[in-house]
């Protein structure tokens, strides 16, 4: 949520906050303010695509200052979007602000976008350190607040609606945790940090009446919005404080707004009592309006001013006790998903993704710093989310007979309303579209419906009555626009369904996954179990990515792979690869990742970032992001890459450079070194994992679009006029070989990253 204005105010007069020396406590934290603060505060990188591997560091050593000091952390994070619709006018103002900031950033201006994998880093990681943690169905405020006052503990965060929530144990703003700079014996260590209380805030306001304050949050505005006749009252409060000076001695200028308020509403006992001076100023009679109807201001001032209503006890402490939380309430995701999808939401392992296409039939997709001339690094992994939202949304025969074909029903949505089956414009792709055709990100004032095949779709036993499409609403970029998209949800070929999700074999989900991803398992065979999703989506990319990934570029992210496992390796002993040399030479492989090292984008460079090689980089992140989001909803049927030693953009982006200065990627890899047999390894794999896929697809209008490499740009259709696979994610055999040829001949250009 938000106060706006408040947190100036109160870190502005310091006399509101106690300085305390924090150690031996609980803690509750903003798991969300938590990772946008340490990634920002500590200057990484948002240019290149981001350092996860620094940013994992860093939280690790968060971790390890809390533990130092005994304190125990309890992290509580956002999930889904409020399904009320109260703040989604605030999420769409906020990402069309992204957007422009993302743009900002690639051409050198100022602007700050987290990268799209930083929370997916930052759950594994406290996974991995055995930190509580919980996912909310939605909003995290109010649970988190509940849980701090049950607890009696204090809470960090970066939330200004933390100085309206009445809590016992306070509210730590976190530019005042001074965690980096421990004090105290070894014994008896402390962090520095300043609490603040309500009650301390109210003491200076004449005692003020602490339930007050909701109302000073729900006048001046927050994340939720107000009722919009607010502003006629405070433009009436505003020149009665002026006329009184605001309780302030001669000649001192006149309050803030918020001290204004604040100042107003010391004058009152209660809430009664100042709703109804409201009712007064507005003309009304009581908590009425003007005739005398319900609804008045104050009534519906009333109603806001709950959402700073705590209760108990926490089902969030439920939670951390070992039960179970969200038994009533805010469960309408949850609920819908089964037993083991619905844990794995509470426990971080499944992102907001899901329970907001699933409940709200709406994804908010993360900008990212790319070329905003191309359409949207998120073209690129569409067709993975379109199996994401078939899982989800087409349901299987046992459940729901309505919607097949020929019958006479219609599709319920969820808890039982009829769905809305929105007809698509173009459902066989978009014509006269920018960029990719019938990938349909690109086009003006048309909806989308990529498909992964007509045999797919055809394949399906729970197509909708009369055709009609389920669709999801995407909210992404267009050039620099917030734009919305229909996006057709497409059931998978074997029929996995969400409600058998459970009992489906693990060698289904897999074929699943790797049929999405258009994989061969047997092109994994080589390849360490954990890095078997992230090569199949490199392959996926290199297949779907516009213009085509260039020869350096796959080599550096292989490279950047290959520096991640033999780092860990070095530094844990642990050896993942399954085809090492039988006493690798840990001294030459910490050679190597110094060497790897030396070739990263240093901070402060003049030179501005590839936009071109961004922009790539940026669909291989979204395809990784959507995929992990697949293999989450399919319970996991290949684990998840170490995400921190995966990818690092100023490591990868460093390697192209070296790559197309006309060094070859071996010179960084001495012969027969483990790190030179893993990216012989990984690279081969990438190569077959870009081959056909192994499910049928059509291949009607797919052969006449343009290959030549000057056809990859904005724009261009093939000769049947229709764009890039208006049938889906598969493509000719010999045109995926051929392509990769391109790519792996030491003789290939390398001018298509300047074209941008």
């Amino acid at each position: 949520m938000g106060v706006h204005g408040l947190t100036t105010f109160v870190e502005g007069n310091r006399h509101f906050l106690q300085d305390v020396k924090f150690r031996d406590s609980r803690l509750v934290i903003d798991g969300c303010s938590l990772y946008f603060r340490l990634y920002f505060n500590h200057g990484l990188d948002q240019l290149h695509g981001g350092d996860y591997d620094a940013f994992a560091s860093l939280l690790t050593q968060f971790l390890t200052a809390l533990a130092t000091c005994n304190i125990q952390p309890y992290v509580v994070l956002d999930g889904g979007m409020d399904p009320s619709n109260k703040k989604f006018d605030t999420l769409r103002q906020r990402l069309q602000s992204k957007i422009k900031e993302a743009d900002n950033l690639s051409h050198g201006r100022n602007g700050s976008v987290l990268p799209i994998l930083t929370r997916d880093v930052f759950i594994q990681v406290l996974i991995q350190s055995g930190v509580p943690l919980i996912q909310c169905p939605a909003e995290a405020d109010w649970e988190i607040a509940c849980l701090a006052q049950e607890w009696k503990c204090p809470v960090l965060t970066n939330d200004s609606d933390f100085y309206i929530f009445d809590l016992p144990g306070g509210y730590l703003p976190f530019r005042f945790f001074q965690w980096t700079n421990l004090n105290g014996k070894a014994s008896q260590r402390y962090i520095s940090a300043c609490c603040y209380t309500t009650a301390g805030l109210c003491r200076l306001f004449g005692g003020m009446n602490p339930e007050l304050l909701p109302l000073c949050a729900v006048l001046t505005g927050n994340d939720y919005g107000t009722p919009k006749d607010t502003e006629t009252l405070l433009s009436l409060l505003d020149a009665s404080l002026l006329r009184r000076g605001g309780g302030r001695g001669k000649g001192r200028s006149p309050p803030s707004r918020i001290e204004g308020l604040l100042l107003w509403l010391s004058s009152f006992k209660t809430v009664a009592e100042a709703l109804e001076e409201v009712s007064s100023l507005m003309g009304e009679e009581g908590c009425k309006g003007k005739r005398g109807q319900k609804g008045g201001l104050a009534s519906r001032l009333l109603a806001c001013m709950q959402e700073y209503h705590i209760k108990a006890p926490s089902s969030v402490a439920r939670w951390f006790s070992g039960g179970k939380a969200f038994q009533g309430g805010q469960t309408s995701g949850l609920a819908q998903l089964p037993e083991c999808l619905s844990t794995a939401a509470l426990q971080g392992r499944l992102p907001p993704l899901v329970l907001d296409a699933l409940v709200m039939r709406r994804v908010l997709l993360i900008p990212q710093v790319e070329n905003s001339k191309l359409t949207s690094s998120h073209c690129s992994s569409r067709a993975i989310r379109q199996a994401v939202y078939g899982i989800l949304l087409h349901r299987s025969q046992d459940n729901v007979t309505e919607g097949r074909v020929g019958g006479t029903q219609p599709i319920k949505g969820p808890g039982g309303e009829i769905q809305d089956m929105r007809m698509q414009e173009n459902r066989q792709g978009m014509r006269g579209g920018r960029g990719r055709g019938g990938r349909g990100c690109g086009g003006r004032g048309q909806s989308v419906n990529a498909a992964f095949s007509k045999e797919q779709a055809a394949g399906s036993s729970t197509v909708q009555a009369q055709g009609a499409p389920i669709s999801v609403e995407e909210y992404d970029r267009l050039d620099l626009n917030l734009r919305k998209n229909e996006v057709e949800a497409v059931p998978l070929r074997n029929h996995v369904h969400l409600d058998r999700l459970g009992q489906a074999p693990a060698a289904v989900r897999l074929g699943a996954l790797l049929q999405v991803l258009g994989v061969n398992q047997s092109a994994l065979a080589f390849v360490p179990f954990h890095l078997q999703l992230a090569v199949a989506v490199t392959g996926f990319w290199f297949r779907e990515a516009t213009p085509t990934p260039s020869q350096p570029q796959v080599q550096a992210l292989v490279l950047g792979m290959v520096y991640g496992e033999v780092f860990l390796n070095t530094q844990l002993g642990a050896i993942h690869y399954q085809h090492t040399v039988p006493q690798p030479n840990w001294a030459l492989e910490h050679k190597v990742c110094a060497g790897l090292d030396r070739q990263r984008v240093r901070p402060g460079e003049r030179r501005g970032v590839d936009i071109g090689m961004a922009h790539s980089f940026s669909q291989w992140q979204a395809c990784l992001w959507s995929a992990l989001c697949l293999n989450q909803l399919l319970l996991l049927p290949l684990p998840e890459p170490h995400l921190s030693w995966l990818f690092s953009g100023t490591l990868v982006h460093g390697l192209v450079r070296y790559l197309k200065g006309g060094r070859n990627a071996e010179s960084l890899l001495p012969g027969g070194s483990l790190s030179a047999q893993l990216y012989s390894s990984l690279l081969n794999a990438v190569r077959n994992c870009s081959s056909k896929a192994t499910h049928s697809s059509s291949e009607s209008g797919r052969r006449g679009r343009s290959r030549g490499r000057g056809g990859r740009g904005r724009g261009r259709r093939g000769r049947g006029g229709r764009g890039r696979g208006a049938q889906g994610g598969g493509r000719d055999a010999n045109d995926i070989n051929n392509r990769f040829a391109l790519l792996m001949s030491e003789e290939e250009s390398d001018d298509d990253d300047e074209d941008y």
